[in-house]
């Protein structure tokens, strides 16, 4: 599966896109708020295991900003990872401030309830603001850019680790069940987010030619 899922068909993306729009649609309006109150309400009575929530405040914690930036710096200086490191850098960059305007512009904020459960004993690092008074959430950050980060380093693993390359995905799917456990995004904030960073991430990899990432290992 070499080009499992960079070669994401016109007809799929498309079809995400919709569903993307749709979803943006359903924000501004602010219809999904009651059923997703409803789920974190339910999320609510969940905590109160410390070594589950010092978990999840962990998971959290590795979908900060800073840590895919992190690793697409180091890509970046490297030699023979330099286009996939730019390619890195360049879509979480887009798809951070894009995320921001969007969660300014939809106004779908973050939900009242308070996690009540252990934390633990960090400050975590500031998110990147938002151009506007509301505290919006819609499209989630931190899937945004750990879904762009899967994408793209899982494509770069396809042709030596097939099967393995997959696992990559873990990062996105776990922070993001951190981000609802503790009560920071609702269930439509991170369908959108994870749609747009797939979205982002096959246009940027497809508009830098990542595929020539393996051209000097096939030479």
């Amino acid at each position: 599966m070499q080009k499992w899922i960079f070669d994401v068909r016109s007809r799929t993306f498309f079809l995400l896109a919709l569903v993307f729009f749709v979803l943006v649609y359903l924000a501004t309006a602010k219809i999904p708020v009651n059923p997703d109150n409803n789920f974190e309400v339910w999320v609510q009575k969940l905590t109160g295991n410390t070594s589950l929530d010092l978990v999840m405040q962990a998971l959290s914690e590795i979908g900060w900003v800073l840590y895919p930036i992190f690793v697409a710096i180091v890509l970046f200086i490297k030699k023979s990872t330099r286009r996939l490191g730019l390619i890195l850098l360049l879509s979480l960059l887009v798809g951070t401030i894009l995320a921001a305007y969007m969660r300014c512009y939809t106004g779908y904020e973050k939900p009242d309830l308070q996690f009540m459960g252990a934390k633990l004993p960090i400050t975590s690092g500031a998110d990147i603001g938002i151009p506007c008074d509301v505290d919006g959430t819609f499209p989630a950050g931190h899937t945004v850019r750990t879904t762009i980060l899967a994408f793209i380093v899982g494509y770069a693993l396809s042709r030596r680790f097939p099967r393995g390359c997959h696992l990559v995905w873990l990062y996105p799917i776990l922070v993001s069940i951190s981000r609802l456990y503790l009560l920071q995004e609702y269930p439509t904030t991170v369908i959108g987010g994870a749609i747009l960073g797939i979205l982002l991430a096959d246009i940027m990899s497809k508009k830098l030619k990542i595929q020539l990432i393996f051209e000097k290992s096939e030479a």
